[in-house]
């Protein structure tokens, strides 16, 4: 077992192997002790740093060529949309030149023009504008308008403006994407299935304010039908913590008392959106 040594100037660091084997900090072997962790091929970091997308972010800043801009999902992320990566998701860069493969990088060789590309958090990323691009053409809605939609949350994007860039070069797919995108939405399971009532004709207003008949809250629900007074609410992890069975029913009272139908989902319905709609279609018909 190799016996692990932490140079003061490397506590807390991601840094090249080579470049702190040059410095006489480590020896090779040291390096591959428990003491450090190897995100990317030859880029090593504090043990305690913890995985994740910054840490990625962070190795992939090391080994990216001059001109390269993170872009795609890892851009999303950068600009606050945190259901764009997951740990152990791969980093995706955009170069103008032939580099790579890097295990652990997607590595796009796309020329990017100037008003593409911002410094944000530090580091060269796509625009917001060609981030929700570049996200509304990677997929199917589904899995493109949750990121949408915290791209335009986090970033005061008018979705107005994403269209009008996306009208010379996107699919019909992409387009629907945008189009449904709305940064109202507070979780990426709301976003879904709103994406997926939408695909069987049904238009959700998300995060709709109720009001009573003499103008007072009554709740915030997640998504509304408003003129048929039809409230969808996705019950997620968080309604299962102490008290918040009597909150939601008090909530749930309050609802039906101004007049609305809730219907609730759970994590299960997800993956039964036909099953779903159908169930929104006989409140609204109700």
């Amino acid at each position: 077992m190799i016996a692990p040594l932490r140079p003061p100037q490397l506590v807390g660091q991601v840094f090249l192997g080579s470049a702190a084997v040059a410095r006489g900090l480590l020896t090779p072997k040291q390096l591959r002790s428990s003491a450090w962790q190897r995100p990317l091929r030859g880029v090593y970091a504090d043990a305690d740093i913890p995985a994740g997308p910054m840490l990625q972010v962070r190795a992939a800043r090391l080994l990216m060529p001059a001109g390269t801009a993170f872009s795609g999902p890892t851009a999303a992320w950068l600009h606050g949309a945190g259901a764009a990566m997951d740990v152990g998701d791969p980093v995706e860069i955009s170069t103008p030149a032939r580099w790579g493969p890097v295990a652990g990088l997607v590595i796009r060789e796309v020329g990017l023009p100037p008003q593409d590309v911002v410094v944000h958090r530090r580091v060269r990323c796509t625009s917001p504008v060609r981030t929700g691009l570049d996200v509304a053409r990677s997929g199917p809605a589904e899995e493109t308008v949750p990121v949408l939609d915290q791209l335009l949350a986090a970033t005061g994007l008018p979705v107005t403006r994403l269209l009008a860039a996306a009208v010379p070069g996107c699919g019909p797919e992409a387009l629907a994407a945008i189009c449904w995108a709305d940064g109202r939405a507070e979780s990426p399971p709301e976003s879904l299935v709103r994406v997926q009532l939408r695909r069987r004709g049904l238009v959700a207003v998300p995060q709709y304010v109720v009001r009573d008949s003499r103008g007072g809250f009554v709740a915030r629900v997640d998504l509304a039908f408003p003129q048929q007074r039809v409230a969808v609410e996705y019950d997620g992890a968080w309604h299962a913590g102490a008290g918040q069975f009597a909150r939601d029913r008090r909530r749930l009272n309050a609802l039906l008392a101004a007049g609305w139908r809730v219907v609730h989902l759970t994590a299960a319905d997800l993956h039964r959106p036909d099953a779903v709609a159908i169930q929104v279609a006989a409140a609204l018909a109700a």
